[in-house]
């Protein structure tokens, strides 16, 4: 077991909790930095998309995993970021003013249509947040001359600085962009959370009842959430329209959202890093059916393609399994087994056991 001797109250607030621990993300980091050197295209491609992954994960992550707002429509706003990038870049901005200017609108947008959606909670917010999912969709068809329409637009190639950051054509500079906004974004949500509006978030996601007896505007913390949330998610639709090329609505359909539900659910809700094992999984599992499914076919003739939605049953199962058995998904299974070495000999059976902990003012809700 592992102890910290703190000599200061600032260790109580630091964003690692020993120094062994700053020098696992450092490793980590560097890995990735040097990743391009020893992978091959088809890897470090597969790294990227999951990369833009994590990023958006990260975004539905404030609102579901830290303030307790369910989204169906997380979709839209991969949508916005990506038009509105695009489309400013066609209009002869660089790439520095487009990639912000997306996310803010797309951030913008999400915290006016969650002024009156976030009086609602529940299924009923999920509802709402589907149905700005189809006035989106709608809105790109409408907007032709800006979005294409049906026809889809082509995302410009990024130059900053006189450098060339083309998914395509210099892969290995466009991930290295992707790897700086994804740490960049990390950092900002790690310390959001410490700050008084993070932990504003943390009170209303675990009891409104309270979190307003505390003084906190609930109206506003969750429309402040939900246009933060909004805005990160628009950073990710534009870099994946970006790493796409080209595209068109279709991309950017209720699957997608569902697959951020997933992101954040089965990687583990209320964590950063929850993100992060998520859209490894979402973006690995299917390269591993694929995988899976040639080898048995040629070896045994089996062939699995003949079987359709087997990854979309494959995810269900894998949601329904974890919301039963492990609803802290996977980095809470992870801290689990972290703590129960930790402790190890004096680790009890049900020291995991699930309790009822939650208040009873939160039954007023």
């Amino acid at each position: 077991m592992r102890i910290v001797f703190k000599k200061s109250y600032d260790r109580d607030i630091d964003l690692h909790e020993h120094n062994h621990s700053r020098m696992r993300f450092a490793v980590l980091l560097a890995v990735m930095v040097a990743l391009p050197f020893f992978a091959s295209d088809y890897y470090l491609s597969e790294a990227t998309h999951t990369l833009i992954w994590a990023l958006a994960g990260m975004g539905l992550m404030i609102a579901v995993g830290h303030t307790g707002q369910v989204s169906l429509g997380h979709a839209a706003f991969l949508a916005i970021g990506a038009y509105t990038d695009a489309a400013l870049m066609n209009a002869g901005f660089p790439f520095l003013v487009a990639f912000p200017a997306a996310g803010l609108v797309a951030g913008l947008f999400g915290a006016i249509i969650a002024v009156p959606a976030v009086r609602m909670s529940g299924i009923y917010l999920a509802i709402a947040t589907l149905a700005v999912f189809v006035i989106v969709e709608e809105l790109v068809i409408m907007l032709e001359p800006i979005t294409g329409g049906v026809g889809g637009i082509m995302a410009p190639s990024i130059t900053i600085l006189g450098l060339n950051f083309d998914r395509y054509a210099n892969l290995s500079s466009f991930y290295w962009l992707v790897l700086a906004v994804v740490a960049l974004v990390t950092l900002a949500y790690a310390n959001l959370l410490r700050s008084p509006t993070g932990r504003s978030f943390l009170a209303v996601r675990d009891s409104e009842v309270s979190a307003r007896a505390l003084g906190i505007n609930i109206t506003r913390t969750k429309a402040l959430a939900f246009g933060l949330s909004s805005g990160v998610t628009g950073l990710a639709g534009s870099l994946m329209g970006h790493f796409i090329g080209y595209f068109n609505y279709e991309l950017f359909s209720i699957f997608i959202s569902i697959n951020l539900l997933l992101v954040v659910t089965i990687g583990g809700l209320g964590f950063i890093q929850g993100a992060f094992l998520g859209a490894i999984l979402i973006t690995g599992l299917p390269q591993l059916i694929a995988i899976l499914r040639d080898g048995l076919n040629a070896s045994y003739g089996i062939d699995l393609g003949s079987i359709p939605g087997l990854d979309t049953m494959l995810f269900s199962v894998l949601l329904i399994t974890f919301i039963i058995f492990e609803p802290t998904g996977l980095y809470g299974r992870w801290l689990k087994v972290r703590f129960w070495f930790e402790v190890f000999p004096l680790a009890r059976r049900d020291m995991f056991r699930r309790q009822k902990s939650y208040l009873k003012t939160e039954r007023m809700k």
